[in-house]
This record gives structure tokens, C-alpha cells and sequence, in this order.
């Protein structure tokens, strides 16, 4: 049958490859980290941990059952409702569990990995349309509804449940410094029990994983490919967030796990699912991508650094400066989509290296005219002027793999 490889989505984050939000001030340097192996509390005397996420009381002296305010600094633009759902900074309070459930997977960052799953399923260049107008080979309706169906079951596990996986866990971590900083966030708030938050994250971990091995019964693979990998990511994300690796602790580690989560490991579950992973020029461009989301990433560290130097956090602008960091991003950013634009043009694809090297073009003046004069006042117009032809990039490079002949 197919030999295949590597797919697991997590991430964090609002814009595309954003971490989430650190806020910052006081945060007492004594908070323990403890966890129990009991999976159910025995009384109320023990210590009620759910293996591996220890509960509030074992691993931090902060109260989190602060009343969550009606509104916060944000919230007066008319937005409010919406940002609730979407999972993002300025959220409106609600009562409604199920809104809460939805607010903690952070909605807004499943885009991303959806996005790479689209790319995967380019690269394997066996995605067949329900009626393809430009190609009257591919017209066959019953194997695109059932292609149309697989992607998008596909796109079900990586964003709600892997990357809602990653961000509840996420938000679970950080919930010390919520509770000081942003109290009005569901789980310092206490409009989520603690219970509650607990089994989504369980909920959404084996639900994905059950779902990644469908996926593999699905598409016939003799090794479950994409249930393997998806435990592999769900380690990298847990890894992510808790202690004591913690990778959001180390610039490098932290940002190019952002990266791969964001770009390869989707990509890799898309290609798997329609195709095989069976040439190692399949995973040396995600991977250079990858890299690309890293320099992307540390847009985000840019204005946090003070508060990342207070905690000890070593993120880039922290490790090299925010002159220095600016220029790793900048440079990371560029100088990967030209190596993959000449691989491109090294195999006769001309057209699409130009292609790549157009989008590329707007990218390189938003940072000569935004990230480089200021990147800390610039960040997120930088991320939203630049980063559509970059991910639109990844999708014409996923396109010529998918269409070039490597037999030839």
C-alpha cells in the first residue's frame, strides 16, 4: 500500500502564527508545578489533580474564582460578541457553557492549520475535484464528493480538536498570570469549573486521535500514519505549554515549534491522507516553511519583551535585542521562500519560481517600510499586510509538487 509519514496539528495563536497573549506584572516566582497520577479525586482533603494537569490548588496559591468584569478595554468598538467566539482579546463575558467551550479553542487560530491541510492535499496532487472546469479528467463526481469529504474531516481534526486541544491547554498553563492580568478570561474567571476545562482538554485530545485513525482505516494505510504523528504533535504541544520543558520559555524552540505546528505537521496530515510522503523534497519545504513561521512567530515576542525579560522568558527580542530580532525575522522570513523559489526553478518549474518570487516581493516591502522601522508598532499591521502572500506562497508551492512529475 502507500508508505507515508509525519501529521499532527496543534498550535497557538491569534493572526496567523500569533502565541497566546502574555501579560505581565507581579507574578510571585514561588508558583510550584505538581501533578498526581489519580485521574479522580478521593475526598476533598487530597489533592484533586487529573493526570498530567495539576489543579489550581496544587499548583499555585492564586484564587480562581475571581468575578469576570462586564467588559474590558477593548470591548466598545461593537465587537465584543464576536471576539467572544472567535476566542480573542476584548471577549464580552457570557454565561453560556458551550460559548465558553468554544471561546477556550480560540476559533480564530484554526485558520492557519485548515489552510495547511489545503496545502497538503495540493502537494499529494491526488485531490480530486467534484467537477474539475479546467481539467475534463476530473470530472468524475462520487470520488470528488468522497475527496471533498475525506479534506474536510481532515480540516475537523485540525482545527477544533488539535488545535482546540492546544490552546485549552494553553490557556489551562497560563492561568497564574490570567488570573492576575486578564481575570476576565474563562478559566481565572471561573466561568469554566476546573473539571470542565480538564475534560475538554481530554475530550479534544482523544476525540482527535480517534478521528486521525479513522482517518488512516480511510485513506489505507498500512501504518496508522496520521494517528502516529498526531500523538507525536499533541507531545510537542503539551511540551509547548507545561513545565518543565516548556518550549514558549526558549525563543528558538518555542517559535520553530509554533512554525512546524503551523505549517508542516498540517501539511504533512493533508499530503498523507490524499497521497505519500515518500520523497524527502516533501518534507524539506515544509520544513523550510516552517522556518519562515518562525521569524513570523517572533513578530509576536516584539511586544511582550519587557515583560518576557521580567519573568526570564528567553525570547529572541529578549536573547538578541529587538534591533537584533527584527533582523532573524526579516531574514528567516525572506531568505527561506528564496531557497524554495530556486529548488523550484532548479526541477524546470520556472513559472511557478516566479510566482513565488512575486509574492515574495510585497513581503520584503512591508518589511522595509513596517517591521524594520518599528516592529513594535507595526506588528500587527505587518501581519496582516504581509502575511496573505506568504500563505498564498505556501499554496503555489503545494501546487507545483502536486503537479510536477519526479519520474521524468
Amino acid at each position: 500500500m502507500r508508505s507515508l509519514a509525519v501529521s499532527s496539528l496543534l498550535v497557538a495563536s491569534a493572526s496567523a502564527f500569533s502565541t497566546a497573549p502574555r501579560s505581565y506584572t507581579g507574578l510571585s516566582s514561588t508558583v510550584s508545578q505538581q501533578s498526581s497520577l489519580s485521574m479522580l479525586p478521593t475526598n476533598s482533603n487530597e489533592d484533586r489533580s487529573f493526570y498530567p494537569f495539576p489543579n489550581a490548588e496544587s499548583s499555585s496559591n492564586l484564587r480562581l474564582d475571581a468575578k469576570p468584569p462586564q467588559s474590558n478595554e477593548e470591548v466598545d468598538d461593537g465587537s465584543a460578541d464576536l471576539r467572544q467566539l472567535l476566542g480573542v482579546k476584548g471577549a464580552a463575558g457570557t454565561e453560556d457553557i458551550w460559548k465558553i467551550r468554544l471561546q477556550l479553542t480560540k476559533p480564530v487560530t484554526w485558520i492557519p492549520l485548515v489552510w495547511g491541510v489545503m496545502c497538503g492535499a495540493a502537494a499529494s496532487g491526488n485531490y480530486h475535484w467534484i467537477w474539475n472546469p479546467f481539467d475534463p479528467n476530473d470530472r468524475n463526481v462520487m470520488l470528488g464528493l468522497e475527496d471533498t469529504a475525506k479534506g474536510f474531516v481532515a480540516m475537523i481534526l485540525a482545527g477544533p480538536f488539535l488545535t482546540g486541544y492546544t490552546q485549552t491547554i494553553n490557556d489551562w498553563y497560563d492561568r497564574e498570570i490570567d488570573a492576575i492580568n486578564e481575570p476576565y478570561r474563562p478559566i481565572p474567571s471561573g466561568a469554566i469549573s476546573e473539571g470542565q476545562v480538564i475534560f475538554q482538554i481530554w475530550f479534544l485530545l482523544l476525540g482527535g486521535l480517534g478521528i486521525a485513525y479513522g482517518l488512516d482505516v480511510w485513506a489505507g494505510h498500512d501504518f496508522p500514519t496520521v494517528l502516529a504523528l498526531s500523538i507525536f504533535g499533541s507531545w510537542v504541544s503539551y511540551i509547548y505549554s507545561a513545565p518543565p520543558l516548556k518550549l514558549k520559555q526558549n525563543g528558538w524552540a518555542g517559535n520553530y515549534a509554533l512554525g512546524c505546528s503551523y505549517i508542516s505537521l498540517p501539511w504533512w496530515c493533508g499530503q498523507a491522507v490524499f497521497g505519500e510522503l515518500d520523497r524527502p523534497v516533501y518534507f524539506v519545504l515544509p520544513i523550510l516553511y516552517s522556518i519562515a513561521g518562525l521569524g513570523i512567530a517572533i513578530v509576536n515576542d516584539f511586544k511582550s519583551v519587557e515583560g518576557d525579560r521580567q519573568l526570564g522568558l528567553n525570547s529572541l527580542p529578549v536573547a538578541f535585542g529587538i534591533d537584533g530580532a527584527k533582523y532573524i525575522c526579516a531574514g528567516s522570513v525572506t531568505l527561506t521562500q528564496l531557497g524554495v523559489a530556486a529548488y523550484l526553478y532548479s526541477i524546470g518549474e520556472s513559472t511557478y519560481a516566479a510566482v513565488l518570487l512575486g509574492l515574495l516581493l510585497p513581503q520584503i516591502y512591508f518589511q522595509a517600510t513596517l517591521l524594520l522601522p518599528d516592529p513594535v508598532a507595526n506588528d500587527v499591521k505587518y501581519q496582516a499586510q504581509s502575511q496573505p502572500f506568504f500563505v498564498f506562497g505556501i499554496l503555489a508551492t503545494a501546487l507545483c509538487l502536486g503537479h510536477h512529475d519526479f519520474t521524468a
